[in-house]
């Protein structure tokens, strides 16, 4: 089960909950062949949520040594390259301070993937945040994931209450795990760009995985005479919450590969995809051949029927490599 409980609670849970900080875990009774349980709590998800303005400040001074320490998953994965890029001249803006937080937190679940909890910080602008208790500390393991979308109730009603883990739910358990793969699918599907692909997965007109297939199924004819192929995986592990009468709330992610080569005899791209300067920054150098790495941090909706409705994304350019070096300049 879960819990969600705004700061407007904080007081009044942390007075009720006194001498409770940290991760409880229940062991498993004898002869039970199922894992342990932990149990998230309110000091502890608030304290690692405040802990927010230590990873800004990293990121400012380019300590990608901190970074580390405070991240895991997905932003460790995209943390590494890109903080090492901002040392050689990549423009990385700076995270704002977020406010306002309602915390998802996870009350019994059997950590094989590690405890986690959510978090939707409404201001300045909403964001989703996903943390991830990895080496004995909470860290950062998805996130800001903006809002663009209508974010789905994960409770009947009150500031209070509880949800299901959507694993443990069996209702929403087989629509959560499939929906990075049936995102796969999708953006791999060219016939899917007029709302009718072979792969049978539906996204509404206007969501924005309708226009990001729209872009991988056009990029090739962009380049000519330079030759552009994409690839698209999955990218880590999903976490999901359960909703209210079916359905779930999916935390994950996806790496979107571009790779670009000169068409036959030429030496040079004709139309890179990516700025020079943001090559020099990640390669040391220019390249007649470039492969970039794009990761998609995604919250989607996937209803009862297993339609999906895409509620946060989060674009980030995570690595360039280069075929050929020529010179550090």
């Amino acid at each position: 089960m879960l819990r969600t409980i705004t700061t407007l609670g904080l007081g009044l849970v942390l007075l009720a909950g006194c001498g409770t900080e940290g991760v409880r875990e229940t062991p498993a009774e004898p002869g039970d062949t199922s894992p342990a349980t932990v149990e998230v709590t309110t000091a502890e998800a608030q304290a690692a949520f405040d802990g927010l303005g230590d990873l800004s400040e990293a990121w400012r001074d380019e300590d990608c040594a901190k970074i580390e320490h405070l991240t895991t998953g997905v932003e460790s994965t995209i943390g590494g390259r890109v903080c090492a890029a901002a040392r050689e001249g990549l423009a990385v803006p700076g995270p704002p301070g977020y406010r306002d937080p309602e915390f998802l937190l996870p009350a019994r679940q059997d950590g094989e993937d590690g405890a986690w909890f959510a978090v939707l910080a409404r201001k300045p602008e909403p964001v989703y945040l996903v943390f991830v208790r990895a080496d004995g500390r909470w860290r950062l393991g998805a996130g800001p994931i903006p809002v663009v979308g209508k974010t789905p109730r994960v409770v009947e009603g009150g500031v209070e209450g509880e949800v299901t883990d959507a694993m443990a739910d069996p209702a929403a358990a087989v629509g959560a795990r499939l929906a990075p793969t049936r995102h796969v699918a999708f953006l791999t599907d060219p016939a899917g760009v007029n709302g009718k692909g072979v792969s049978g997965v539906r996204f509404a007109s206007g969501d924005p995985m309708r226009g990001l297939l729209a872009e991988l199924v056009r990029a090739p004819g962009r380049v000519r005479p330079d030759h552009l192929s994409t690839d698209v995986r999955i990218e880590g592990p999903a976490r999901a919450l359960a909703l209210p009468g079916g359905g779930s709330l999916v935390f994950h992610a996806l790496r979107v590969v571009f790779t670009q080569k000169p068409g036959s005899g030429r030496s040079s791209l004709a139309h890179p995809r990516y700025r020079s300067a943001d090559v020099r920054a990640f390669t040391g150098g220019t390249s007649t051949s470039v492969t970039g790495s794009e990761i998609l941090v995604l919250a989607t909706k996937v209803a009862k029927d297993n339609t999906m409705t895409t509620v946060g994304m989060r674009r980030v350019l995570a690595d360039l490599t280069a075929d050929s070096d020529e010179g550090s300049g």
